[in-house]
Order: structure tokens, then sequence, then C-alpha cells
């Protein structure tokens, strides 16, 4: 079992930044391949990026590529989502979530595990 705590999100003008934490308790979090996804008013939850124990990232979601960057460090038991150049369309709740061994390295929010509570992220133009 792993609980997850997000933070970091707030109100940005377009063209700002953000920096994401999402903070695991438990045990074995490196064993965690861990993923960020957001989900706008009106719109199914999407994924936005997902990290390996090792460091290895799928591919981003087209619409953050080149923006957002996501990384992990085991030793504090936290994952990060850096958003540069924001955008009003970011705009949503951002949720980490983590898939447990078995691992299905997978960008699809059914296949994680474990959620977070979310936190607001608002892109103001």
């Amino acid at each position: 079992q792993v609980q997850l705590v997000e933070s970091g999100g707030g109100l940005v003008q377009a063209g700002g930044s953000l920096r994401l934490s999402c903070v695991a308790s438990g045990r074995n979090f490196s064993n965690y391949f861990m993923g960020w996804f957001r989900q706008a008013p009106g719109k199914e939850r999407e994924f936005v990026a997902a990290i390996s124990w090792s460091g290895s990232s799928l591919p981003y979601a087209d619409s953050v590529k080149g923006r957002f960057t996501i990384s992990r460090d085991n030793a504090k038991n936290t994952v990060i989502l850096q958003m540069n150049s924001l955008k009003p369309e970011d705009t949503a709740v951002y949720y980490c979530a983590a898939d447990r061994p078995p691992y299905k390295f997978t960008r699809y929010a059914s296949d994680y595990d474990y959620w977070g509570q979310g936190t607001q992220v608002t892109v103001s133009s």
C-alpha cells in the first residue's frame, strides 16, 4: 500500500511555470512506476507523463511535450512535474499515480493502482 500526496498547484499566468510534487508514503517507493494525469472540468482524465524506477520516461502527451518534465528522487519518495510555458488549456486538476509490480507501463489511468487527491492548476490568459 502507498499513499500519494500532491502539492504545488496554484494560479499562474500564461507563460509561467509551476512545479508539482508528489510525495509517497509507504515502503518500496523505488519499485513503483509513477505517472501524472490531469482532468479538466467536463473532460476525461488524461495522461501527462510517466517515469520508471530508473528514471526512464514514457513519451510525454503531445500537448505537453517540450514544456513539461517528469523526474523522481527515490531517496525522498518524490516525483516531480516541472511545468513551463503554461497555457490556459493546461488548467486542470493534476493527479499523481503509482503502478505497482507487475508493471503495466502504460498511459491508461485504469492501469494505475494508487492515486493522490489531486492539486488544482489554473492558468490565466
